[in-house]
């Protein structure tokens, strides 16, 4: 019977674990939150509606200093411009980003920074793009 229970213990804290990690896929207008993450990383997922278009927006809203920081995944745009034009510089073209990854900051105490994840960080959708949430 011990044996049983140990293993029961053990496997529901393997499925807590493993459900805390990946907060899922977030449609516009719906929301995710990570507590006390190490880690999170935001994933544009697929195209718009109108299917030309990459981007994937959302507000990050943390509990540690009450604030909001707009976010922007824009893998299929482009950033800067193409070509020399004509004024002699170099090619300043390069493409959105489809992944973001929020590290924890160990130096700062609480609310110190507005890039400060730790505590509840709330993800919300407000673009036209679903995105995956990972809490690590």
């Amino acid at each position: 019977m011990k044996k049983l229970a140990f293993v029961l213990l053990v496997s529901v804290s393997v499925f807590c674990f493993v459900v805390s990690a990946y907060a899922g896929s977030i449609n516009p207008g719906q929301s995710a939150s990570c507590k006390n993450a190490n880690s999170i990383t935001l994933e544009a997922n697929g195209t718009s509606s109108a299917g030309d278009r990459g981007d994937a927006n959302a507000v990050l809203w943390k509990s540690s200093n009450y604030t909001t920081v707009p976010i922007s995944l824009s893998p299929t745009d482009d950033m800067g411009m193409k070509g020399s034009r004509g004024v002699g510089m170099a090619d300043k073209f390069s493409k959105g980003h489809k992944t973001l990854v929020l590290k924890k900051q160990n130096n700062f105490s609480r609310g110190d920074s507005i890039g400060d994840i730790s505590g509840e960080v709330k993800i919300t959708n407000t673009g036209t793009v679903p995105i995956n949430v990972s809490c690590g």
